[in-house]
């Protein structure tokens, strides 16, 4: 079962964090418009669904008092752990470039900690996807400063309330400030801090939303959540999340990566193509075995009991993380 432990720790309660001025504090404290309202009473078809209509409270409780782990990746990338989906900052003369925005209530914590890489100010901010975990800052960021980009589908989904039936959670609609200002459908190109940053969407993988990230120069891809590192990840099949789509889009990774290539998951820690390419593996795995049990009629019920993912569990069934029942509902609703 999905419990509100799983979902901070997945959340990145391992921590990130930033650097910055008072701008980021007076903009946190204004507050993210993305706190969750009661879930409504009839309950969720997803098997191994906990109601918990007090994540995004709970996330910001943390959020307050995080404290952020920032790791070089490059001479002008940096990995920083927090509260929320990993970031990564480019800093240099065009000023910092952000990829997700974690916690609004950390927001403050997070312009510390990119405060502190150079004095170059906040420009731009990518948003991987919608989830709150990855985009509750952006209000406080684009205060700060920040031009928000993302995929269409995020902007649509953050533009009105939104229901994720795994946690039985409404999320309400973003602020206006909380927006991207510029979308795309498939791709765009940007040229910051002489590097080539390609945002290409991987369409119903994690959500319809998604994007990674590659940033040439640097040989650096930011997954977002496309890849949960050492672990089962929720597939959103609330809004458009579907198992074949993630493996497709951890597909179009692998192809740009090379074994030099850092890759930053949404969640979990730093890791490479191999570890990369034994995630894929799990998934195809997982989604053949389940795939097989749905054509012969098998019920998700019946689906989930013949545990298709024994022998999987011990790698990837991590205390805190998806448990090998929801990842096989969630698998098996969106084939």
């Amino acid at each position: 079962m999905v419990s509100r432990r799983d979902f901070l720790v997945r959340s990145g309660m391992a921590g990130a964090a930033w650097l910055g001025g008072s701008a980021f504090g007076q903009a946190a404290t204004s507050g993210s418009n993305q706190t969750s309202t009661q879930a409504a009473p009839t309950a969720p078809q997803t098997i191994g669904v906990q109601p918990e209509p007090n994540l995004i409270q709970e996330l910001e409780a943390y959020a307050a008092t995080e404290t952020i782990r920032t790791t070089k990746l490059r001479d002008t990338l940096f990995l920083l752990e927090g509260v929320g989906g990993n970031v990564v900052c480019q800093i240099g003369p065009d000023g910092k470039l952000l990829v997700d925005a974690q916690m609004a209530a950390g927001t403050q914590h997070l312009g510390d900690a990119i405060g502190k890489l150079d004095p170059h100010p906040l420009k731009l901010l990518v948003n991987t996807h919608w989830h709150p975990d990855h985009t509750d800052g952006n209000a406080a960021l684009h205060m700060a400063g920040a031009f928000i980009l993302a995929q269409i589908n995020t902007r649509v989904r953050l533009s009105s309330p939104q229901y994720m039936a795994v946690y039985d959670l409404h999320v309400p609609a973003a602020a206006d400030a909380a927006l991207p200002q510029q979308t795309f459908n498939e791709a765009e190109t940007l040229w910051v801090n002489n590097d080539q940053i390609d945002l290409i969407h991987a369409p119903y993988a994690h959500t319809d939303s998604d994007l990674f990230v590659h940033f040439h120069q640097g040989n650096v891809i930011h997954t977002g959540d496309l890849w949960f590192n050492g672990m089962y990840p929720l597939i959103d099949t609330s809004t458009g999340g579907t198992i074949n789509g993630m493996i497709r889009g951890v597909d179009a990774v692998l192809a740009l990566a090379d074994d030099q290539t850092k890759i930053v998951p949404g969640h979990g820690p730093l890791g490479g193509k191999a570890a990369l390419q034994g995630y894929r593996t799990m998934l195809v795995t997982v989604a053949d075995r389940v795939e097989k049990l749905k054509a012969q009629g098998q019920t998700v019920e019946q689906a989930i009991a013949a545990k298709p993912t024994a022998d999987l569990d011990a790698a990837w069934a991590k205390p805190g993380a998806i448990q090998s029942n929801t990842f096989v509902a969630l698998v098996y609703e969106s084939l």
